[in-house]
């Protein structure tokens, strides 16, 4: 830590799913064969209907800033989506679209979060949950679950964690990283508890939505007297391949849509305005253009499962959605791999980069040390080359 530096970004942690996409570029370019497990992008490229609306976009001469909270037609497509995917109905003044939905979920933090606030966490939970709660003066709070119950917290478990200053709770669902699902008898049962205090807010990160298995997904707001607490955080990254454009979006109660546009107004103003144009060719078509992908991660899925089953100390449940397996491997804390003794979930991922040349990332940074994440966003031979050398590299 440098003291030159704020106490604020000296305690914060890297990013571990970044941190080790670096390290396994920069070991490709030492020249070894690296598979790339560990970061959440799929390996599709961005539907066509899309590329073409982006082009138009460019050929139409959007260059111009554009307004803080999105283009105006854009809050109408996700409004549009909103009502018809997920049966939600907002006004344009509850939409605020950002640079990403890591930027939808920062901001809200900053918004809502004092000094001292907790901020429940059901764990296993996405890396940035956690550092985007302190950086706002949160305490984050970890609610464990068990890979015997899919890694969902139960009613109990909630209404066990909620003390007086707790402010909110984040959780996903399709769930990065255990690829859990919420049905909606399990989510009816965790807003039964919370209808119970009526000053915690509920940021709902769906932005796996259509990633999902079980059939129809379901969001919290869609209980009504959930609604005007709940924010629904949801983007295009995942469900459209497109990561690297940026588009995040929140449909929120309004006072909290105002201050986030507020927020934003003096960090990063409006996102990207040929990436916004994309987005409503994107949303405004059905999630059936898409089911191509849905269908292939499904295949996946299934392939990745088998091939780990077939792995001593890999212990696996069936993800319900996104495209991760969560596997427990804490049988190997103890031992000893090719002279290299492995204590944690941390050395293990280490040792698989090392060994195998696989790129995984491990569960400490999830909230959950027993475990490391493994993306099946790649090719069905990418996925059994990984799983191969994993195998050969824990087989003694």
């Amino acid at each position: 830590m440098n003291p030159k530096l704020s106490n604020r970004i000296n305690k914060m942690a890297t990013s571990a799913t970044l941190a080790m996409a670096a390290k396994a570029r920069e070991l490709r370019e030492e020249g070894k064969d690296i598979i790339g497990l560990s970061l959440g992008e799929p390996d599709f490229t961005i539907p066509e209907f899309v590329k073409k609306a982006a082009i138009e976009a460019v050929n139409n001469d959007f260059h111009s800033y554009t307004p803080v909270d999105g283009y105006g037609d854009l809050k109408q497509a996700i409004i549009t989506k909103f009502n018809r995917d997920n049966g939600l109905t907002y006004k344009p003044s509850q939409i605020v679209v950002s640079t990403g939905a890591k930027q939808s979920l920062y901001n809200l933090a900053q918004v809502l979060l004092n000094e001292g606030d907790e901020v429940l966490l059901p764990a296993p939970y996405w890396v940035s949950y956690s550092d985007i709660s302190k950086v706002a003066g949160g305490v984050p709070k970890e609610i464990r679950t068990s890979i015997e119950n899919d890694f969902k917290i139960t009613a109990e478990e909630l209404k066990a964690a909620i003390t007086p200053k707790t402010k909110m709770i984040i959780y996903s669902s399709p769930c990065n990283p255990s690829g859990s699902v919420y049905s909606k008898k399990e989510l009816r049962s965790l807003a039964d508890v919370l209808v119970n205090y009526p000053d915690i807010i509920v940021v709902s990160d769906e932005i796996y939505e259509h990633i999902n298995f079980t059939g129809k997904h379901v969001s919290m707001a869609s209980f009504e007297d959930m609604y005007d607490r709940t924010v629904v955080v949801n983007g295009v990254s995942k469900a459209y391949s497109m990561t690297g454009w940026r588009i995040g979006y929140i449909g929120a109660p309004e006072w909290i849509a105002r201050a986030c546009n507020k927020m934003q107004g003096q960090v990063t103003s409006g996102a990207n305005c040929i990436a916004q144009q994309a987005t409503i060719t994107a949303l405004s078509n059905p999630p059936s253009k898409i089911q191509y992908m849905i269908d292939a991660f499904k295949n996946r899925r299934k392939l990745i499962l088998g091939l780990l089953s077939d792995i001593e100390g890999f212990k696996t449940n069936e993800p319900e959605g996104a495209f991760y397996v969560f596997p427990d491997i804490s049988f190997f804390f103890g031992k000893t791999l090719r002279g290299k003794h492995i204590n944690t979930a941390s050395d293990f991922s280490l040792y698989l980069l090392e060994e195998a040349n696989v790129a995984t990332v491990t569960g400490e940074a999830f909230g959950d040390p027993n475990c490391i994440r493994i993306s099946y966003a790649a090719s069905e031979d990418n996925i059994k080359e990984a799983i191969q050398r994993i195998k050969k590299a824990v087989s003694n």
